[in-house]
Formats: C-alpha cells, sequence, structure tokens
C-alpha cells in the first residue's frame, strides 16, 4: 500500500478515522455474496463529502484506487477490493440533512438506512418505502439500484430519488437534479449515476421522494397446490390492475425452511404467495375482495387476511429473513443467490423452467421473489466443496442464461458487480457497451473508482 497516501490521508482526516488495522480491512474486503474476500490496503471513514472528496483528491493525486463501502450487504462483489487500495467508508454518514413534509421529501447522507430513516419519520405521517430487505444504506442502494418487495406499489429507488451529491474521481463535488419532481432540463445526471456501482462517482447525499404512510394496511397469505398455480395469481393480480402493495412468492422448499426459521404456525410447505394492502379503508377492502376472487379462480388454499400490526410484522419478518432460513435450513452449505427478471408473461415459464433445472441438478435451491415485477431470487445452497461450488455455478449460469432468452434480465436488483460481468456482452448492445466504457473513460481516466467491477473486460486496457 502506498505509505505516501496513507500518512496524507491522516493529515488531512486524522490518524482515527484511517485504519490499517487487519481486522478492520478483512471486515470490508467483502459484502454477502460468494466472491472470494480481497483486503484493501486501508480503510478510511469518512463523515462527510468533504472528506470523500478529500480522500477522492488525494487518491487521484496517487493513482491508487479507491472502493465505497456501506453496509457490506451486496451479493455480487460491489464492495470486494480486487485491487486493493482504499475502502472508503460511509456507514457514519447518517444524517437527515433537511426535511420539507409539506412538498414530501427530504435529503439525507448516504450511510443512513432505510430503517434509521424511517424511524426518523415516523412523527410526520410520511415514509421512505422502496425496502430491498436488510439493513442497506440508501447510498449503497442507489448504487446498486435497488428496489424490493414494495417496488411493484412505490417503484424502485430510481423512481424515488430526485437529486444526488456525487464526488468525482479526481475530487470535484457535483450535485444533480434537485427538489422538484420533474425538469426538463440537461442530461440526467441523477439516473445515469443510479447503478452506476461507484464506477463514476461516490454518491455522498441523497434527495429523496416521500410518500404518506397508508391509512390501513392488511396482509394475506394464500398457498397453492402447485408453483405455476401461484405464478398465475400473482400474474392476474396485476394483469387485473389491483393496486396492491406487495405480492412476493416462496416455493415450497423456501416455504419449508422459513416455516422452520421463523416458526410459521398454520403454513404448509406449499408454494405460497405473501401480498400486502395499502391505502383507505374502502380501497383496502376493495383490493382484498378482488384479490380473494382470484385466488379462488385460480385453487388457492384458503385465504387468511388481517390487519394486526405484530402479524403483518411476523410476516414481512419471515420474508425478510429468507436467505437466513435458507443458511439454516443447510447447515454449513454456501448460499449463491441468483436474481433474474422476466416480463411478467413470461413468469411462469422462468419459474417452472427454473424449478426443473434445480431438479436435474440435485442441488437444494429455494425459490423466493418479487413476482410483482417479475422478478425472483434462487437461493443455491452449494456444498462446502469445490465440486459443489462449482455445480452451483452452473445452476446460476442455466438460470441467467433461462431469463436473458425470455427477454429479460441478469439482474434485477442487485446489480453487476463481479457476479454478473459475464452477462453484460449477453445483455446489452455493443455499441452500447461502448458508449458505457467511454463514459467510464471520461469520468474516471485512472480507473481507480471500484475498478473491475460491472462491465466486461478490462477498462484499463482499453484505454
Amino acid at each position: 500500500m502506498n505509505t505516501d497516501l496513507i500518512a496524507a490521508l491522516r493529515v488531512r482526516l486524522g490518524e482515527e478515522r484511517v485504519s490499517t488495522a487487519e481486522a478492520v480491512r478483512e471486515q470490508h474486503s467483502h459484502g454477502e455474496g460468494h466472491h472470494a474476500p480481497s483486503l484493501p490496503g486501508a480503510v478510511v471513514f469518512a463523515h462527510s463529502t468533504d472528506d470523500v472528496a478529500q480522500t477522492l483528491a488525494l487518491c487521484s493525486a496517487h493513482g491508487v484506487p479507491l472502493t465505497a463501502f456501506g453496509a457490506g450487504t451486496s451479493l455480487e462483489g460491489h464492495v470486494n477490493p480486487p485491487e486493493g487500495g482504499i475502502s472508503l467508508d460511509l456507514s457514519r454518514m447518517t444524517d437527515l440533512l433537511s426535511l420539507h413534509p409539506q412538498d414530501m421529501d427530504c435529503r439525507v447522507q448516504a450511510g443512513i438506512t432505510r430503517q434509521s430513516l424511517n424511524q426518523i419519520l415516523r412523527d410526520t405521517g410520511l415514509f421512505f418505502p422502496v425496502d430491498p430487505g436488510g439493513e442497506a444504506t440508501i447510498g449503497g442502494m442507489c448504487a446498486t439500484r435497488a428496489s424490493g418487495t414494495a417496488a411493484v406499489r412505490y417503484g424502485t429507488i430510481r423512481e424515488n430519488v430526485l437529486g444526488l451529491t456525487v464526488v468525482l474521481a479526481d475530487g470535484r463535488v457535483m450535485r444533480t437534479g434537485g427538489r422538484v419532481r420533474k425538469s426538463s432540463t440537461g442530461y440526467d445526471l441523477t439516473h445515469l449515476l443510479i447503478g452506476s456501482e461507484g464506477t463514476l462517482g461516490v454518491i455522498t447525499e441523497i434527495q429523496l421522494r416521500l410518500h404518506p404512510i397508508p391509512e390501513t394496511i392488511a396482509a394475506a397469505v394464500v398457498q397453492f397446490e402447485t408453483l405455476a398455480d401461484a405464478v398465475a395469481t400473482a400474474i392476474d393480480i396485476l394483469q387485473f390492475g389491483v393496486p396492491i402493495g406487495r405480492v412476493e412468492l416462496l416455493d415450497d422448499v423456501q416455504m419449508d425452511a422459513s416455516i422452520r426459521y421463523s416458526s410459521l404456525a398454520g403454513l404448509r410447505a406449499l408454494p405460497t404467495l405473501f401480498l400486502e394492502f395499502v391505502g383507505g379503508p374502502d380501497s383496502v377492502r376493495e383490493q382484498i375482495a378482488a384479490v380473494e376472487a382470484i385466488v379462488a379462480d385460480r385453487g388457492g388454499l384458503g385465504f387468511d387476511w388481517h390487519t394486526d400490526p405484530d402479524q403483518r410484522a411476523a410476516l414481512w419478518r419471515a420474508r425478510h429473513h429468507a436467505y437466513w432460513a435458507c443458511l439454516a435450513y443447510r447447515p454449513g452449505y454456501r448460499a449463491m443467490t441468483t436474481d433474474a427478471i422476466v416480463p411478467i408473461s413470461a413468469l411462469t415459464e422462468l419459474v417452472t423452467g427454473v424449478k426443473a433445472d434445480i431438479a436435474e441438478s440435485g442441488l437444494t435451491a429455494p425459490i423466493v421473489g418479487h413476482v410483482g415485477d417479475g422478478n425472483f431470487h434462487t437461493i443455491i445452497l452449494a456444498p462446502p466443496t469445490p465440486e459443489g461450488l462449482e455445480q452451483a455455478w452452473a445452476l446460476d449460469r442455466k438460470i441467467v442464461r433461462r431469463a436473458l432468452a425470455l427477454g429479460g434480465s441478469c439482474s434485477g436488483e442487485h446489480g453487476v458487480g463481479l457476479g454478473k460481468r459475464a452477462f453484460m456482452a449477453d445483455e446489452h448492445d455493443p455499441v452500447a457497451l461502448d458508449v458505457m466504457r467511454a463514459l467510464k473513460r471520461t469520468l474516471d481516466p485512472n480507473d481507480i473508482l471500484n475498478p473491475g467491477k460491472m462491465l466486461p473486460g478490462n477498462v484499463r486496457s482499453d484505454r
């Protein structure tokens, strides 16, 4: 590691904010995915946009790569620093910078989590709805273009960001967008940077769109004899125009794991939909009646719904704990989480095809997903052997290629990182990839921002 850079960072930021301790570096060597860890040379803890700007200016001057780090929840290796360098930890940047209740917007630092923000907002009657599960930071959610369980009603992070503060590779600070809900001026730099995974700049502040807390919230669970019936029901709900809040699918294997892990009483290991209805009391009742009729037509096994907050919380806690339920289901196994999305008309074909692929592989691989927008995940549980990992990789590739063949994407919400780079050339037009590389070279000519991520090939050698 460049000792001159570390010395300069300590002078600028203070000794306590620049760590070369092995334990701290190891903590910042990986996310929650299955990719091999790689140690950064040092970890810098930022408290402000100015801290980030000074760090990047010094990294640029010394030619040292930098990888941004939030909560470390990424699944595709976004926070792994394969070239070492600096891991820039933004988790201490947790302030609510401004709040405008009448306009339903706020500005936050990148290190705040959705849970913390909503705790602060709870007395305003407003909330931030994008819910990817876990304790992800808002900055990390922007960087990976996250979505989650509520996207079918409220949209993804992309639809809920009005503007950004971003530090560029040379340390310059750029503000994009503003507080208005629309503008027809200039290039849309805000949405260019959302999903850029820290390869074009480091997001430090976000102007967020907020939403009123619904007057009534109801949750329902319905089980099916077949996976195809469960998926078809979800598609019917959407095509009939029911303004539902969430539609989540758990297959029979995932339900078995979740019943054991989360103590879900009264449910069986069958394909299951978790549903949420939001709005005024009359609207919620109408939604429930419409969905109940659809469920009956599709052979659903009962329709249990309730408005009790504790019951709803238990249901969604079980859904968000699906990953941990899978790890407990096969102790000692490694979890490889796929992420694929298709147009909803192709969802039944994809899910049933993937189920057959899993059976053929001989692996245990629960399916769980946001079927309301055609997105689902397969949590492939690999035996802790090189052969087991290779089996899991083969199944992962088969699932992704199946999605691409149906007009889908290799990643609906987990991003590209290290794990999905191999599919970028399959999914994107060659000219589009050339433009992406050109943007990278323009904004980061020395390739110091999260190098080795997203774009196939070596951007440094492409210059």
